[in-house]
Order: structure tokens, then C-alpha cells, then sequence
């Protein structure tokens, strides 16, 4: 079966052509990121109309590059939530047009689990397992014991991961998205230069607002004492941080894993394209003689495989007979 994604829960407008659940034929991402970048941060309002402009040309992309014709797709797959209303109202409404024009089944899915089973494109699910889905929006750990039936066993008490990334750039006056330009000077700095450290007890909450506050005192006590910061003092805050976000997702990950008595942990979203994140992952699996999945970079961000995908496994498990709806388990 092939079937065609369509993703616009934030600020990217995306289109995909799977054949199945795995066999990726194409995958276009168009980004108003530039749009945003000036605020700091993402406006609804600008994200929806960037949606209307392109998500034509974006759907028509991916079913060329795929070298498929309409009648050609059994299936659509489209994000119903959660994200911006505006934003999923583009994708939702585009994507029944199209259901009813070409006579095909159209089944929406939630956008986080999207991310949760991204890391099963090309690889085998096994269940029982632990997923982590880390992203701007989302830090959330699952205990998943089938493909309908996933249970929160951990969650941010504030800000997500990738939230305080964006805001502790914005503290030391980096560009926004922080993810990558925080990774980028953690490089050149100091991890063990200041202690900062997320607090959050010995459970798998996690919390990522108090490091944030930690960081702005910090920054505003430094320039008391020697003004503007330099890049050297900057870089080391930004290695810090990293450090202290890694370990302590790391540490509740596998934590998790051992509570839910699994043998693999599934990563997706946002923040798991940072590649010190990633790495610490896969050595504390090893280490601990867990199976390990992360999602590949590019199925990281907001993408649509990662939606057909799941649509696909969900239409194939169900074997809904309704030629439009939406999945029940999703909102």
C-alpha cells in the first residue's frame, strides 16, 4: 500500500510517500523558520499562513519525487494533534480534500506518538519497550506494550528540553533554534566549568526550568563582575548546560527502561538530533545491555515519513473499512 503523509502541527509543512510502513519514496520539508527567527521563537499565526502558501506545491513535490499518481495512493496519513490549531487545520482540511477527491481512506494521528515510533522506520518493534520523545514542545517518557496501548511513566513538570535550550540561548544572546547553536559551541567549551545540574529527585520527571534560571542568574552575576560576556565564557555555559540536560535524560532513560522491565528504548523528536545526546544514549545502552533505537537525524525534526509510517501501521492493524476517520486513540 502506498500512502502519503501530510504534517503541519508547528512551523514546517510536510509531505511524504511511503510504500508501506518503511520503504520511504520521498520526503519534503518546507520551513518558515526564517519567518519566526526574528521573535525568538514561533508565531502561530505567521506558521498557518506560511502552511496556506505552500502546502500544495509541498504534496505535489513529494508525489513527484515519489513517481506516483493519486490513483496510485490507498492511504493518507495526516497529523491531527496536538500542535497549532491554525497550523493543524491547514494539514487536516487539505488532507480530507484530498481523501474525497481521490476516494481513499484518511486516518489522522498524534503528532508525539509519531515521534515515538520514528525510530522504527526500517527496524523491528518490539514490544514491551520505553520511548523517549524529547523535543521543544514534548519530554516524555512511555512504557508502550503494544501499538495501541502506551502509558506516560515520566514527564517534564515545566519547560520540555528543547524549550530550555531555546530560552538559555536567548539568555546569552544566540540565535534561535538554541539546539544547534548551543551543540555547536559546547564544542569548544568546558562541560565541567560551571555546575549546573536538573533537579528534579530521584524519580523520571524531569524538570528543565530551574537550570534555565540558573543559567540567566549566572550570566547576570557574570556581568556584573566583567561586563560582556566573552565567546570562551559563553561556549563553556553552552557545554554546561548541554552536559547537564544530557546526563539527566540519559540517567531517567535508562532508569525507565529497568522500571518497566524492557530490554529497548526508542528516542524521537527534536532534541535527539544532538549528536552528544545520542552518543551518551547509545553507551549507556550498551553498557546496560539494552536494545537501542533513536530515529535517523532527518526523521528527528518535524517530518511526514515518520506520520505515514504510523498511519500505515495503525490503517494495517485495524483494517478500518471507513474510507474517512480519524483515529480514536489520537486528539
Amino acid at each position: 500500500m502506498v500512502v502519503l503523509g501530510i504534517e503541519t502541527s508547528c512551523d514546517e509543512t510536510c509531505a511524504s510517500v511511503l510504500c508501506g510502513c518503511d520503504r520511504v519514496l520521498s520526503n519534503i520539508v518546507s520551513s518558515s523558520l526564517s519567518l519566526h527567527a526574528p521573535y525568538g521563537g514561533v508565531i502561530p499565526e505567521i506558521a498557518s499562513r506560511a502552511h496556506l502558501e505552500v502546502i500544495v506545491s509541498v504534496v505535489d513535490a513529494a508525489l513527484k519525487e515519489a513517481r506516483v499518481a493519486p490513483k496510485d495512493i490507498g492511504l493518507i496519513g495526516v497529523t491531527q494533534g496536538p500542535g497549532l490549531i491554525g497550523s493543524l487545520l491547514v494539514g487536516i482540511s487539505f488532507a480530507r480534500a484530498l481523501a474525497l477527491a481521490w476516494g481513499v481512506p484518511i486516518l489522522g494521528v498524534n503528532h508525539v506518538r509519531s515521534h515515538l515510533y520514528a525510530s522504527f522506520i526500517e527496524k523491528k518493534i518490539l514490544f514491551p519497550f520505553v520511548g523517549l520523545v524529547v523535543s521543544g514542545g514534548h519530554t516524555s517518557l512511555y512504557r508502550v506494550k503494544s501499538l495501541s496501548h502506551e502509558e506516560i511513566i515520566g514527564s517534564t513538570r515545566d519547560d520540555a528540553a528543547g524549550e530550555a535550550f531555546d530560552k538559555v540561548a536567548k539568555i546569552l544572546g544566540l540565535a534561535y533554534p538554541g539546539g544547534p547553536v548551543i551543540e555547536k559551541l559546547a564544542k569548544q567549551g568546558q562541560s565541567d566549568a560551571f555546575v549546573l545540574k536538573c533537579d528534579c529527585g530521584s524519580g523520571i520527571d524531569f524538570s528543565f526550568s530551574g537550570i534555565k534560571t540558573a543559567v540567566l542568574y549566572k550570566v547576570r552575576d557574570l556581568k556584573k563582575v566583567y561586563g560582556a560576556l566573552k565567546k570562551e565564557t559563553i561556549a563553556d555555559i553552552c557545554a554546561s548546560f548541554q552536559e547537564a540536560v544530557v546526563r539527566d535524560l540519559v540517567a531517567k532513560s535508562i532508569r525507565a527502561v529497568h522500571a518497566a522491565k524492557a530490554k529497548t528504548l526508542a528516542v524521537g523528536g527534536g532534541v535527539a538530533f544532538n549528536n552528544t545526546l545520542r552518543q551518551r544514549l547509545a553507551s549507556a545502552c550498551q553498557k546496560e545491555g539494552i536494545r537501542f533505537c533513536i530515529a535517523p537525524h532527518e526523521y528527528c525534526l518535524d517530518n511526514a515519513v515518520m506520520v505515514a509510517s504510523l498511519a500505515a501501521r495503525l490503517f494495517r492493524s485495524k483494517k478500518h473499512k471507513g474510507r474517512v476517520r480519524l483515529d480514536p486513540l489520537t486528539g
